[in-house]
């Protein structure tokens, strides 16, 4: 069979079936001279599926929205025929980079799929950079719906964007008054002196 065929029987993307094959884990594929990549069928071996559920919220406010996008995303992966292994919740803004549950699921390498309602539920800025590395784990990303979130949410962000500014600048002007106190700090001892 075709590696397309291949794709769709364990249930991955043509693109992740395309990484197996180049990193040798679908022992039984072959490249024909015509560029065809066929899968033998006689030994095919279904890689051992592994699915993550990821919801967030922005706030603690909107945690009852946390638990119904839960299950959304669980009825969605049961309809399409896929078992749920673990269902991850966190409450965090879509621009913190530090959101430990989430950095937990994209650092194991068991994971083979990871399904999120929204981009935006999984991060509001870089969904790009994400994506490349579920490709390079040979985990499979799936967006249910592509829509933009809530308005409210978005408000949120973009405070705490601000906030974020906010803290860094007044960061920087405490960083450079004790750095000038440290300069100051020899002079005024030899003075003593």
């Amino acid at each position: 069979m075709k590696l397309s065929e291949y794709a769709k029987k364990n249930s991955v993307t043509y693109r992740t079936a395309w990484n197996h094959f180049k990193q040798g884990k679908i022992g039984n594929a072959r490249q024909l001279h015509s560029g065809t990549i066929v899968v033998d069928e006689k030994v095919i071996q279904k890689q051992d599926e592994y699915t993550v559920v990821y919801s967030r919220v922005s706030s603690s406010k909107n945690k009852n929205n946390l638990d119904s996008q839960a299950d959304r995303i669980v009825k969605f992966c049961n309809a399409k025929g896929w078992g749920v292994d673990k269902v991850v919740k966190e409450v965090g803004s879509g621009l913190n980079d530090n959101r430990t549950k989430l950095l937990k699921i994209l650092s194991d390498p068991k994971i083979t799929r990871i399904v999120v309602e929204h981009k935006d539920r999984l991060t509001r800025f870089g969904f790009k950079y994400i994506d490349q590395l579920c490709i390079r784990m040979n985990c499979e990303l799936i967006v249910i719906n592509s829509m933009d979130g809530d308005k409210e949410d978005l408000i949120q962000d973009f405070i705490s964007v601000i906030t974020s500014f906010c803290a860094r600048i007044y960061g920087i002007r405490r960083s450079k008054r004790k750095t000038e106190q440290l300069i100051n700090q020899p002079e005024e001892e030899k003075d003593q002196k």
